[in-house]
């Protein structure tokens, strides 16, 4: 069944009957807008977009898969914030000819990766298109606590990283060259594994600053680098290179480096602690803040690429 046939609230109707209702969920899909429970009185808030054939193909992954993705992207920042996530607002742009089917699968994955920190899709909107479009908001509760932004990084501070690095970047790369293995980076490219909890630890640890590596984690270093006015220097004997990536980057002609710090879409967090923290798993350090500007390697500038630009 096409989704032309179903007629747009039919589709809505097979798609959040798809979707249960979480704890912050007061009152979900069906009325104007969502009610969603605020504990803390202030609410963190993000918006991503995936476009086909610029974010994702259907050619490399399952529609669960984009769902997971999508929602990933989004739940990343919250937790980057040292918040909570609570919710998910998603807008979809369909073809009129797409398969129902892969529609229901999208709001499959959405609502597992959301189900994953105890969030759920409340609420959104559909449109035809003939660029298919997942476009997500996502809410996040701090828990009494400040926000962790990227303008608190001090000189002295230690960086550190939570979560895997390199592993999408080497799937898609496998990819992008035809092939489908190593299932490890190919599946890390369609599904990120995300360490959300280490967002609200991180907080709690007393981080200085936080980000989400989304496009590399030199280039979003280098957002914290800007926003704090400090310099960053990376370790690169912080960062083993797992087997199955130095066997690919074997194969593909690859330094496995570029992939590694220049990557994106692991969603791993950096941040930034005194260097009086003691920094309990997932958390390892990676580098060190001092005075100056920009992004370094081992004290030299790094000459590979530094990250994703959506407009290069």
């Amino acid at each position: 069944m096409r989704v032309t046939g179903t007629g747009e609230f039919g589709l809505i109707d097979r798609v959040t009957a798809r979707l249960p209702a979480g704890a912050a969920c007061l009152l979900g899909p069906g009325d104007d807008a969502a009610v969603v429970a605020a504990p803390d009185g202030r609410v963190v808030a993000s918006t991503d977009v995936l476009v086909e054939g610029r974010h994702f193909r259907r050619d490399w992954s399952g529609p669960v898969d984009v769902g997971h993705r999508a929602a990933a992207a989004n739940l990343a920042d919250i937790a980057a914030m040292g918040a909570t996530p609570t919710a998910l607002l998603v807008a979809l742009c369909l073809p009129v000819d797409l398969d129902v089917a892969w529609a229901e699968g999208l709001a499959d994955g959405l609502g597992a990766e959301a189900a994953t920190v105890g969030a759920t899709v409340v609420g959104g909107d559909m449109s035809a298109s003939p660029t298919l479009t997942v476009a997500v908001t996502a809410l996040g509760d701090l828990g009494g606590r400040p926000p962790v932004v990227r303008s608190g990084a001090r000189p002295g501070d230690v960086v550190a990283l939570a979560g895997r690095i390199g592993y999408a970047a080497a799937g898609y790369t496998v990819l992008s060259r035809g092939f489908r293995t190593p299932k490890l980076l190919v599946e890390a490219y369609r599904r990120p594994e995300v360490p959300y909890p280490a967002g609200p630890y991180a907080a709690r640890l007393g981080a200085t600053a936080m980000i989400d590596v989304s496009d590399g984690l030199l280039a979003d270093l280098g957002h914290v680098a800007r926003a704090s006015g400090v310099a960053v220097d990376v370790r690169r004997d912080a960062f083993e290179v797992p087997r199955q990536m130095a066997d690919a980057a074997q194969a593909l002609g690859v330094d496995p480096y570029t992939w590694i710090l220049g990557g994106g879409d692991d969603h791993a967090l950096a941040a930034t602690f005194p260097p009086a923290v003691a920094l309990p798993p997932p958390w390892r350090p990676i580098g060190r803040v001092s005075e100056g500007a920009g992004v370094s390697v081992d004290g030299r500038p790094w000459e590979g690429p530094a990250g994703w630009d959506h407009f290069r």
